[in-house]
């Protein structure tokens, strides 16, 4: 039962009488002679109709003088009719028992009600004293009995408090310690930690968004809890504690970084603070809570990557290692989650990169090479994507891209020059169209085209796919030369035997061969797919799962030509993609998902080197080939074309271009251009789509929760409820989705539920369960 209930019998008890000896009582009279009952008396009218107060007159609040209440009472006025079978009960703000019992020295605005003291009864204390709400809640003779501190701070406490205390339940309120800092808590709504940072964070937004009580509830608990003032400190104090975070003020600052764009102003109110002198044994653990730290260790680690451009290869890989031990605390820290340690995010790419650029591809035969990278070497692809996509302002890109030009560039034109050299000797390793047997494609299975899947994007996506719980087979595939999607696209369909190549061509566009007519546009091959029996499936559509099907997406080609370098930025949101269709299509009922691609490509910030070549021998040129005209003599290599071998193209040597300036092309002759992957996919049941989840690790950091999981948690997202089913019990600040790596954390806001049983779980999409675990806030679980 609530406080406010508790008074309510407490005021009604005192009408007990003997009827054999007494006549009910006409009225209770509330002496209040220190008003301190006063705030919330409004509040109780809600709940009893028949409280009225002594004071100016105002019918519709149950308010009037002393004449008007003695009418109410005997049911004299209009004004007012008190509900039946109800003793009424008056309130007298600021007037003791002692001023009604001196009835000849009454002053005259009392005297019409100090009668009602014999007709009626007054609520007081056994020993005649009014009621204080101290005495109230401590008393065990008609009180609650509680355990009240009695300074004059928790008095004072208490009586801020008291509209949110009524509402609190007495039963978990007894045998607690009610002090000041409780009072104070209550008053401010619970949580003093996030109150202090919200005032951090919105100043004096903060302040008048608080009634009076309230704001002076939380200056007390700042003063009691955090040795702070806010009035008198200010917020630039209060901002320097928390950069500082020492004593009290290191769980205010750990919640903070639980959760730090909920205060999105507070690292610029840390900017306004000066930051503590620094020493030769300043660190991440002394100055990381100051953002003017983070900046000057950012700013020194951008020194450090543009000074290895002066270096040779082999130095500057044995370096990066070194320059990574003194700056990865960077990466732990707050400001990285908020964006601003670019740099030293991208450092631990930039470390992979030296690590797997020092073993170089350029050794041995054709299967020497594919063994290394197949192995190792297309981590160094993947680990320049990664660097790239952590930065954003120009001064961070120079830095990277110096490094990445310092070790990655010559690592790939050693490589790409390899491979062109063994394929003088041997021939280019990858399949003539000669040799292609069709087989017409198996029934349930579906191809997928995804234009420029480089080999190190397709690992990626090959592990986005398992981690759906997928079973992924991988096939090395060798594309067909020039590496340019014209002739690429033709040559993974099931129709290339019905695909021939012109001579005379210079845009490396195949036809079909029966009648000539070229394949550009694609109008033509989607038709020779129809005729073959494939079903060519559109963007929305599934397609007959029982049928052969065809479809096309997640186009990197284009992102790449459009973007250069940032391409980057926007390889994960184009692998989800896929990875959705994928499972729509497997959804639908297809048995195979067989994923194709037409080629790789390099990729360069910065540029990649340009090569000449004479205007008077081109026919076409693209970035890295070009189609001679006839009878053109040059020293350039050429190969020939996949679709008709009589005819020859020049592709440039190494990694270079024919065009200036191209950090993405393709079209050449190197591992990143020509290995790729053919995915296989199907479900790991082998049927429908049951999704296998576990929830494999559950840890707490006070109010933040993380989790692993494993098996098909692609597109799921974390909460946590105390009704798992009920996501309206939702506890957490807001739900996450599952990362890459299956984890994901959330923070408890409610304090109270500490040491209390919720349970995790993960729901997909459409909001259903798919698993869950219990555990106990702020500690255990699996």
């Amino acid at each position: 039962m609530r406080v406010i209930e508790h008074l309510f019998q407490a005021v009604r008890s005192a009408t007990v009488f003997n009827p054999e000896v007494q006549v009910a009582p006409s009225c209770i009279l509330w002496p209040d002679h220190d008003r301190q009952w006063e705030a919330v008396i409004s509040r109780l009218q809600n709940e009893l109709p028949d409280l009225l107060v002594l004071g100016e007159y105002s019918p519709d609040k149950h308010t009037g003088p002393a004449i008007w209440l003695r009418c109410v009472i005997a049911g004299k006025n209009n004004d007012l009719q008190l509900p039946e079978g109800c003793t009424p009960i008056i309130y007298l703000p600021g007037i003791s028992r002692q001023d009604l019992r001196a009835v000849e020295n009454c002053p005259d605005h009392l005297k019409p009600i100090a009668e009602l003291q014999y007709r009626g009864v007054i609520w007081s204390q056994v020993n005649a004293k009014d009621w204080t709400i101290l005495a109230f809640l401590k008393s065990d003779q008609g009180g609650l009995g509680l355990d009240i501190a009695q300074d004059n701070d928790t008095k004072r406490a208490m009586q801020l408090a008291l509209y949110r205390l009524l509402d609190e339940d007495v039963e978990l309120l007894k045998g607690k310690h009610l002090d000041k800092d409780y009072f104070n808590t209550l008053l401010t709504g619970g949580d003093p930690v996030r109150d202090l940072l919200i005032w951090l964070d919105q100043g004096d937004a903060f302040k008048a968004g608080r009634g009076e009580n309230e704001w002076a509830g939380f200056v007390e608990i700042c003063k009691s809890q955090f040795a702070f003032s806010p009035e008198k400190d200010g917020a630039l104090v209060g901002a320097t504690r928390l950069a500082n975070h020492l004593g009290p003020w290191q769980p205010v600052w750990e919640r903070y970084c639980e959760a730090p764009r909920r205060y999105p102003n507070i690292p610029n109110q840390i900017r306004k603070c000066k930051m503590p002198e620094l020493t030769l044994y300043s660190n991440a653990t002394s100055h990381g809570g100051w953002p003017q730290w983070n900046e000057m260790q950012e700013k020194g680690l951008r020194q450090q990557l543009l000074s290895l451009q002066k270096y040779p290869p082999h130095e500057a890989r044995e370096k990066l290692p070194k320059i990574d031990k003194m700056y990865k605390d960077l990466r732990h820290l707050v400001w990285a989650e908020l964006g601003e340690s670019p740099l030293a995010l991208a450092l631990e790419h930039l470390t992979l990169l030296a690590e797997v650029t020092s073993n170089s591809l350029a050794v041995g035969d054709i299967n020497d090479v594919v063994a290394i990278y197949q192995t190792s070497g297309w981590r160094a692809d993947d680990a320049v994507l990664k660097a790239l996509g952590c930065v954003s302002k120009d001064e961070d890109l120079e830095a990277v891209r110096g490094v990445i030009r310092t070790i990655y560039l010559p690592w790939m034109e050693e490589a790409a020059r390899h491979l062109q050299k063994l394929a003088d000797q041997s021939g280019y390793a990858g399949e003539p169209v000669a040799r292609y047997k069709p087989s017409g494609g198996n029934a349930g299975e579906c191809m997928v085209f995804v234009d420029g899947l480089r080999f190190d994007v397709a690992k990626r996506l090959a592990n986005l796919l398992s981690t759906k719980g997928l079973n992924v087979s991988e096939k090395i595939v060798w594309t067909a030369l020039p590496s340019v999607t014209a002739t690429g696209k033709p040559a993974v369909t099931p129709v290339r035997h019905l695909i021939g190549g012109q001579e005379a061509n210079s845009d490396f566009e195949p036809c079909v061969k029966e009648t000539g007519q070229s394949l550009k546009g694609g109008h033509h091959l989607r038709k020779l797919l129809i005729d073959a029996g494939f079903t060519f499936i559109e963007k929305h559509e599934t397609g007959d799962a029982t049928g052969r099907g065809w479809c096309e997406l997640g186009d990197i080609d284009t992102e790449g030509h459009d973007h250069g370098w940032k391409l980057a930025k926007h390889i994960l949101p184009l692998m989800v993609e896929i990875v959705e269709r994928v499972g729509q299509l497997l959804d639908a009922g297809w048995k195979t998902v067989r994923i194709v691609t037409d080629h790789g490509w390099l990729l360069l910030p910065g540029g990649l080197p340009k090569v000449d070549l004479s205007a008077s021998l081109i026919e076409n040129k693209w970035g890295r080939c070009a189609a001679l005209k006839a009878g053109a003599a040059t020293e350039e290599r050429l190969y020939p074309w996949y679709w008709n071998p009589a005819q020859s193209f020049a592709l440039a040597d190494g990694i270079s271009c024919y065009r200036n300036g191209l950090e993405y092309a393709h079209g050449g002759l190197s591992i990143q251009e020509c290995l790729t992957l053919e995915l296989l996919v199907t479900r790991a049941t082998g049927g429908q789509s049951t999704r296998t989840v576990e929830i494999t690790d559950i840890v707490w950091k006070q109010f933040r929760c993380t989790v692993a999981v494993d098996g098909d948690f692609l597109g799921l997202i974390m909460d946590i409820r105390t009704e798992p089913g009920n996501a309206a019990s939702s506890a957490v600040v807001s739900a996450k989705p599952l990362k890459e790596n299956g984890t994901a954390s959330v923070v408890v806001e409610n304090e109270e539920l500490e040491d209390s049983q919720v349970v995790v779980v993960l729901i997909d999409q459409k909001g259903e369960l798919v698993a869950q675990s219990a555990t106990i806030v702020g500690g255990g679980g699996k």
